[in-house]
């Protein structure tokens, strides 16, 4: 049996995808080079290792136990890279984190200050959902993942390091928008715009209030924290945000901030990696900035954007 490192590599791309187009994509390959190392490995292999079903390929039973053992493969290999990383230092080292979509609203400046201080280490960034993250982590296929709500349902390691308020927006000419302590009781007369389900915010948003008997009514289901700022200003309905999201609709008076009683719904933000996960030297210098300085450099530019 002879098969190569780049054929797994491909392999596993393919098998998470179940989807050639997107694995080529991924890997910055051709469709058809991207097909030529899967056959080859079943070549080498002696089996098929998908099978077309209609439009879609799925695994064979020989491609879901090969997945197994390129996964292994792969985690050995990433281990092996932070034992050198740590033996070499942080010069040259590889980051790769992936965030929540409503962590980009601030990530960038804190990478900006990190890249700055170490600017030989190169840095891969991915901003998606919350599916999408917790895939990565049991997958372990990146480093380290910033997201609002850890997962109870998965063996990581969490660590606060800011908080993360959610608040009620509307647009500056809501009725609400002049009241104080808005009884919580109020909101059910109003229709909100949410995010997916299975969002971060969602699901906070549904747990709040459920733990005290109230459902809201809910409109428009929207993908994005801009959609949802975009449609709110255009008064189809009120908004539950991270406030770090509407620092500019606050400034530019697009949206505002309602004062409703028992809010705001704290939170906070994490840093979330597989536990027992051995991190390289970058990784771990990436983590202890972000526990240590993060809250303080962002409040620090806040208060020089607002001047």
């Amino acid at each position: 049996m002879h098969l190569t490192l780049r054929q797994l590599k491909v392999f596993e791309s393919v098998a998470r995808h179940l989807n050639y187009t997107r694995a080529a994509e991924e890997l910055f390959l051709t469709q058809p080079a991207v097909s030529m190392q899967v056959k080859q490995l079943e070549e080498s292999l002696g089996v098929a290792l998908f099978e077309q079903l209609g439009k879609r390929i799925h695994l064979t039973e020989a491609g879901r136990e090969v997945l197994t053992y390129a996964r292994t493969i792969t985690q050995q290999l990433d281990e092996l890279e932070a034992v050198l990383n740590r033996i070499k230092g942080l010069s040259g080292g590889r980051l790769r984190i992936s965030v929540a979509t409503t962590a980009n609203y601030f990530i960038p400046t804190l990478l900006g200050t990190f890249s700055r201080r170490y600017p030989d280490v190169t840095v891969s960034l991915d901003v998606t959902n919350r599916e999408t993250l917790l895939r990565q982590l049991v997958e372990n296929t990146v480093d380290l993942v910033i997201m609002g709500q850890p997962p109870a349902e998965l063996d990581a390691e969490a660590q606060a390091f800011m908080e993360n308020p959610l608040v009620v927006v509307a647009p500056p000419n809501h009725p609400l928008a002049r009241e104080k302590k808005i009884p919580l009781a109020r909101l059910q007369e109003e229709t909100f715009l949410v995010r997916e389900s299975g969002s971060g915010t969602r699901i906070a948003m549904e747990r709040f209030f459920a733990e005290r008997g109230m459902r809201l009514k809910t409109g428009m289901e929207v993908g994005s924290n801009e959609a949802i700022k975009q449609s709110v200003q255009a008064g189809l309905g009120l908004g539950l945000l991270s406030r770090a999201t509407i620092e500019q609709e606050l400034t530019l008076k697009r949206l505002v901030v309602l004062d409703v009683a028992d809010f705001p719904i704290m939170r906070h933000w994490y840093v979330v990696h597989r536990r027992g996960k051995r991190l390289s030297a970058v990784a771990e210098a990436f983590k202890d900035f972000m526990l240590k300085e993060a809250r303080a450099l962002l409040q620090k530019t806040t208060k020089k954007k607002q001047k």
